[in-house]
């Protein structure tokens, strides 16, 4: 699964951990990427040494062993992770699904953690790209989500994400227990708290919100790459 931030991505992962079959992953390569980049995020520190910071063998774990034995492995993933050198090989041996909101509801969520976003930061253009090379080694565009669908009718729109991947829908998907989970990156203090507090998706979202100058010009910028994914969207 591939976002950008503040994406509805966490709880994606949550519906998909109630699963009996499926193993999860919390952003595979965010150690290698930090470490790579020297970007300033919260707990980098704790995030790089938790982590593993060689993006070769972050790839080759993303293709298995599953952990647990299950049959399905969902990985979370951030586009804004996959920094140029990155091996992107092992994506052919997956199921690509991108999972997309409107930039401005991304960049109220993203500023409120951390500020001054970036287009680089919010991962806009790294998900067209990414989106563009898996369509191109499938001949069809993969699968798109957008998470105002699934906020506003869980149910559906999980059931249709399934049916894309020719996997069951499981109803223990639509919730989860509230708080932390052993699953979760070690940066969840930092950026799940509101997550911690629920037990399911929340319900439709309203108006986009007002935003600065400098962010909506942000949102501008990111429009275009958002708006050509959710022509495909399901």
């Amino acid at each position: 699964m591939w976002s950008g931030p503040r994406n509805l991505s966490t709880a994606l992962m949550y519906a998909f951990a109630q699963r009996a079959d499926c193993a999860v992953w919390d952003e595979p390569f965010y150690a290698a990427y930090l470490a790579a980049t020297g970007i300033d995020h919260p707990m980098a520190a704790e995030v790089i040494a938790a982590g593993e910071t060689d993006p070769t063998a972050v790839a080759a774990a993303c293709l298995g062993p599953i952990p647990q034995g299950k049959s399905l492995f969902y990985q979370k993933h951030m586009t804004l992770h996959m920094v140029p050198g990155f091996p992107r090989d092992f994506l052919r041996a997956c199921r690509n699904v991108f999972l997309i909101r409107h930039p401005a509801r991304v960049v109220a969520s993203y500023a409120k953690q951390r500020e001054a976003p970036t287009l680089a930061d919010i991962g806009f253009l790294q998900q067209a790209e990414l989106f563009d090379q898996v369509a191109g080694w499938l001949g069809h565009p993969p699968p798109v989500i957008d998470s105002a669908d699934i906020r506003a009718n869980p149910r559906e729109s999980l059931t249709k994400l399934c049916d894309a991947l020719g996997i069951p829908f499981d109803p223990a998907m639509l919730s989860w227990p509230a708080g932390p989970k052993p699953y979760d990156g070690i940066w969840a203090p930092v950026w799940y708290g509101a997550l911690h507090r629920s037990s399911g998706f929340d319900g439709g979202e309203g108006a986009l919100p007002d935003l600065p100058p400098d962010y909506a010009r942000l949102v501008d910028q990111a429009l275009p790459a958002y708006r050509q994914l959710a022509a495909h969207k399901l």
